[in-house]
């Protein structure tokens, strides 16, 4: 009777992995390549490059005519050897790609955080290109920092369909987010 136990319950985990299995995503393709800090004389600015902006999992919504969203977090930290790390600042950019089924045009428009004009296309190509790429994000100026501190830059990147990032959408694979930490850098050249 005990054996007999065992195997029901073991089929029940076998089971249970199996509905796991199939719904967990597949792996994320979400990953910030590039991701530059630059500190000169006037400014702090950010380029950062996501690949795999827009997924697999998002093709048949975006080819339905579903906006997706791209957010970026930039956030500026301040290190602490004895404490907790401060945070300075934190920008959060946002764009978003739509695709017009009528005139097979792709506009990328810019939500929050930056001013520019929206960016149309026919080529799907130059329209990730177009949304994955932020160039030249001026943080703060150099001149507010205090130049013995020690700083980094966090950036935080989440893409969706519609918009709507929550842990149900992650599993189903219309959503997926990324973090990645720049190295540790001061204002004063360190000889």
């Amino acid at each position: 009777m005990g054996a007999v136990i065992c195997v029901r319950s073991l089929g029940a985990v076998a089971l249970a992995a199996v509905v796991l299995a199939l719904a967990a995503p597949a792996s994320a393709d979400l990953r910030i390549s590039d991701l530059d800090v630059f500190l000169n004389d006037h400014e702090l600015t950010v380029n950062v490059s996501l690949l795999g902006a827009i997924p697999d999992t998002f093709q048949e919504g975006i080819q339905s005519g579903i906006p997706t969203h791209v957010r970026y977090t930039v956030e500026l930290w301040q290190y602490n050897r004895y404490w907790r790390d401060v945070r300075l600042l934190a920008r959060i950019v946002e764009r978003q790609l739509a695709y017009n089924v009528v005139t097979k045009d792709y506009k990328v428009t810019s939500l929050k955080g930056e001013t520019r004009a929206p960016h149309v296309t026919r080529d799907a190509r130059d329209a990730q290109r177009v949304l994955s790429e932020l160039r030249g994000l001026k943080l703060t100026p150099a001149g507010t920092m205090n130049p013995t501190d020690v700083i980094y830059v966090r950036v935080h990147a989440e893409a969706a369909l519609n918009g709507d990032n929550t842990f149900v959408t992650r599993m189903a694979g219309t959503a997926e987010e990324t973090m990645r930490q720049s190295e540790f850098r001061t204002i004063t050249r360190v000889q």
